[in-house]
């Protein structure tokens, strides 16, 4: 025990506040205490050193590495790798440089298809802009006024809005003329195609059945007519009339026509537009009772009156209404009441022959009406 303790007063003779403390006692610190100074901080220097972690000393030299490694900057062409639309807008321009004559060439190809693109639809549209005036005109043609006896070319009559004419063939063949010029400088076109519509009417106006139907065919097939279901459905009736027509004129295939034209009115009721299907029934009901089926032809036209006489109803066909109330006070007096009794006197409109407006819808109905050797 005591050797411990002298031991441990022998060591602490060269802590440094030992050391410290004997130079103070005796003011001068000689040589020997001056190089166990020095060795004493040499070794407290080594113990701090040595309390780094291997973690902190590698870490020391890898930052000292890095520190000294001469850094690499990316230049032009490895910048735009990165970006890969740079690199196709670089890939292009090389491209363009390497064929400047290829690259001209595409430019004005799709410069001249751009014009070329831009003048037809100009074209087009001056096209169908020459093709609807001279329908416009072959129109009024075909609904121009009749000169009256005596009239000639009067003034007055001069000055309306559709033309004269001397006769009604007179102004059929203007129409027509007008018609078929029309399909003959703007085939394709929607003018066109009514246009052959109303040629398929005066057609059987002239009674040219087979002309009206080939007319009608067409007018049902074209593009038009699958895209606006008033032309097709129009069609449809002027092919029934047709077929009526050859039913008349040709009495060995008067039944297969006759079938045809109910087929055909069959058909024209599923058009969907407002008062084809009414339409068709009544035309269908005409050719029921011709054939002698009154029963099958009083339904229809009893169903159809009903839709027709309906509030609200569209009426398309003005004349329909009237036309299927007169055919079934005909074929069966029970199924309306009668017809209110004409008033007598009264003022100017008051009469059928004293209204000028009904004179002249009757007159467009009668144009308009099935062609001679054809039902009511």
């Amino acid at each position: 025990m005591p050797d411990d303790e002298q031991k441990k007063s022998d060591d602490d003779k060269f802590l440094p506040e030992a050391i410290a403390a004997r130079v103070d006692k005796i003011g001068l610190e000689t040589e020997s205490d001056r190089v166990a100074r020095e060795e004493e901080q040499k070794l407290l220097a080594r113990r701090k050193q040595q309390k780094k972690g291997g973690l902190e000393a590698a870490a020391s030299k890898r930052l000292a590495k890095i520190g000294e490694t001469a850094v690499k900057r990316p230049t032009a062409g490895q910048s735009t790798a990165a970006d890969p639309l740079l690199d196709r807008l670089s890939l292009a321009r090389k491209w363009i440089g390497l064929h400047r004559a290829t690259f001209a060439g595409v430019i004005t190809v799709v410069v001249l298809a751009a014009s070329a693109l831009g003048g037809w639809a100009y074209w087009q549209d001056r096209r169908q802009g020459d093709a609807s005036m001279l329908l416009g005109r072959a129109f009024a043609d075909d609904h121009g006024h009749l000169a009256s006896k005596g009239e000639g070319d009067d003034e007055g009559a001069t000055r309306q809005l559709y033309p004269t004419f001397r006769s009604a063939s007179e102004r059929r063949e203007a129409a027509l003329t007008k018609y078929r010029l029309l399909q003959t400088k703007y085939p394709g076109t929607g003018a066109a195609i009514l246009a052959r519509l109303e040629e398929g009417a005066l057609l059987l106006d002239t009674g040219d059945a087979k002309g009206a139907l080939a007319a009608y065919e067409d007018a049902k097939n074209s593009s038009l007519a699958q895209a606006d279901p008033e032309v097709r459905g129009r069609a449809l009736e002027g092919i029934g009339f047709a077929d009526e027509l050859l039913a008349a004129h040709d009495g060995a295939t008067k039944e297969k026509h006759v079938e045809d034209a109910l087929a055909v009115y069959r058909k024209l009721q599923t058009v969907e537009a407002d008062g084809f299907k009414e339409l068709g029934m009544y035309h269908e009901a005409r050719v029921l009772l011709e054939k002698g089926d009154t029963t099958r032809a009083l339904e229809l036209l009893k169903e159809a009156n009903k839709r027709v006489s309906e509030p609200g109803t569209k009426r398309p066909f003005a004349y329909l209404q009237f036309a299927l109330e007169d055919r079934l006070r005909e074929l069966d007096p029970s199924a309306l009441p009668p017809k209110a009794p004409r008033p007598v006197g009264g003022s100017a409109g008051a009469n059928l022959e004293d209204n000028p407006k009904l004179q002249e819808l009757i007159r467009q109905l009668q144009q308009k009406r099935p062609a001679p050797g054809t039902s009511p």
